[in-house]
């Protein structure tokens, strides 16, 4: 099947032959369906705390941050594209339509008359009229004259601010009474609030585009001194790109590698979980992660504090834990009292799901079944009431080899035609806002190998275009699916207020996006 043109080319993206065969063969055979056991609720697989709770969690934080390290993880490669999708459709429209007419017609929330009629709220606005100035037009004029079109197509096409090729973490977000804020920027404050160690150190990590890289680093050289002395703290800023050696290659709908008119092999992006690789490299002890969308002006950023301090308080009071059960086990100083305890720790507090045949193993057996499952990467998931937002549901699963364990399952990895698999969907009554926060070391301090704990069999086939070809794409599990599905889960109630998505322009004109 393969060239030896393509084994160049799998060799200079860093990919072996045998994981392109294994991504042939995914494929040809497809992914299986989760299997959902059941919704995990508030009671059954999702902790909720009283006052008391979370004010003791928050204290444990402040108190054991001192001596960990910690990094904010900010997925922040996407384009911002898709938010202006109603804009781009608009100017569609307009070339064959009244203009007016097609204003007037939708007056939803997405519509281009509620961006127009709002367009002074934006924190870009004053930007825009700039842009506009340079071009000898007035964004004041305009508005009278109705003559809405420059006031969309400025906003993202390359001639005027071009947002549309800009990614979300580098758009005005939220307006302040001397300045404006790029996402970028607000997700630096929160984390000077709460991924600060003993020596006043925030550190925050953002993926991003090649493309993008030098505006990001551009903006936070712009930045970054004004923030250090406002928090009176010091920042560690990095940025890694989605590897190569991640991407996967697309094919015909008849399975085979789809190619270029040169006969190069294309090779796609695979999806949020190919940013395992980039975890994997960090070295620190607590990492929080949050999607570079989810942010809110600081009016609003305590709640989200405080429950990134109950997240991480309650991580590192089961990592304590677990740290002394696992140390115990190492120097074969247990009893069946310590068993009987330990088994009740990792039922109660860790979801691990004890087999029936537990009871039956012999005392060596049972130390092995207890080691394996707690000497693994810990993640807290923070999970909302679900209110009609899209997002990953909560559940228990059982995986191929019949276990059960607690997962954040995607909607595309469902089989809808399975009547008693969509009940279970639809009882679910929480989704993940990708709210989490992960202890990646072992109880020696040593860094796990994130790559032992993926399920290669939670990824997902697309399809596609190219030149007007359809193909098949293929992403890997997703890095809070399949990606973390052999780490041990715990999921937590948090507030609505926490999850403030960016998903379309107007979603800026949300009063959790306005100054108040």
């Amino acid at each position: 099947m393969f060239t030896k043109n393509d084994i160049k080319q799998f060799e200079s993206k860093g990919i072996p032959l045998w994981l392109i065969e294994q991504q042939i063969e995914n494929f040809n055979q497809g992914f299986p369906f989760a299997e959902l056991v059941k919704p995990a609720i508030p009671g059954d697989g999702i902790k909720q705390f009283n006052e008391r709770e979370i004010d003791g969690l928050i204290s444990f934080y402040d108190e054991h941050i001192k001596h960990k390290t910690v990094l904010k993880f900010v997925p922040a490669s996407g384009a911002a594209s898709r938010m202006f999708k109603n804009l781009f459709n608009y100017l569609d429209e307009i070339k064959e339509k009244d203009q007016e007419e097609i204003f007037t017609a939708d007056k939803g929330f997405n519509s281009v008359y509620n961006y127009i009629t709002n367009i002074k709220k934006f924190a870009f606005y004053s930007d825009l009229t700039k842009k506009l100035q340079e071009l000898n037009l007035d964004a004041g004029s305009l508005l009278i004259e109705k003559k809405y079109s420059p006031l969309v197509e400025y906003l993202f096409e390359d001639k005027g601010l071009g947002y549309g090729n800009l990614p979300k973490g580098l758009l005005k977000f939220h307006k302040y009474n001397d300045h404006d804020r790029v996402a970028m920027e607000e997700h630096l404050v929160e984390a000077g609030k709460y991924a600060l160690d003993g020596n006043k150190i925030a550190r925050v990590h953002f993926t991003v585009s090649p493309e993008h890289m030098e505006k990001f680093k551009k903006t936070l050289d712009s930045v970054r001194k004004n923030y250090e002395v406002k928090l009176n703290i010091a920042f560690e800023v990095g940025f890694s790109v989605q590897k190569s050696s991640t991407d996967t290659l697309a094919v015909d709908m008849n399975n085979n590698p789809f190619r270029e008119p040169d006969d190069s092999i294309v090779f796609r992006p695979a999806g949020h979980g190919a940013l395992i690789e980039n975890l994997n490299d960090l070295e620190q002890d607590i990492i929080f992660v949050k999607n570079i969308d989810n942010v809110v002006p600081d009016r609003l950023k305590s709640e989200t504090i405080r429950f990134k301090k109950v997240t991480g308080g309650l991580l590192i009071k089961l990592q304590n834990e677990c740290f002394d059960i696992l140390k115990a086990i190492d120097h074969r100083n247990l009893s069946s009292e310590d068993i009987s305890r330990i088994t009740e720790f990792a039922e109660k507090n860790l979801n691990i799901t004890i087999p029936e045949s537990f009871m039956d193993f012999s005392l060596d057996q049972k130390i092995s079944f207890l080691k394996k499952h707690l000497d693994r990467p810990i993640r807290i998931c923070g999970m909302v009431k679900n209110e009609g937002e899209p997002g990953g549901g909560p559940f228990w699963v059982r995986n191929s080899q019949g276990e059960v364990s607690l997962q954040i399952v995607e909607s595309s990895q469902i089989d809808m035609d399975n009547p008693k698999q969509v009940e279970n969907l639809n009882a679910a009554t929480h989704f993940n806002p990708v709210d989490l926060v992960c202890g990646i070391k072992n109880f020696k301090g040593e860094k796990f190998d994130l790559h032992k704990f993926v399920d290669p069999e939670t990824g997902f086939i697309s399809v596609k275009s190219k030149g007007g070809k359809n193909l098949k794409a293929q992403e890997l599990p997703g890095l809070w699916n399949g990606a973390m599905a052999n780490w041990n889960t715990v999921f937590v109630e948090v507030p609505l207020i926490t999850f403030n998505p960016v998903k379309t322009v107007n979603d800026l004109l949300r009063d959790q996006h306005q100054p108040g």
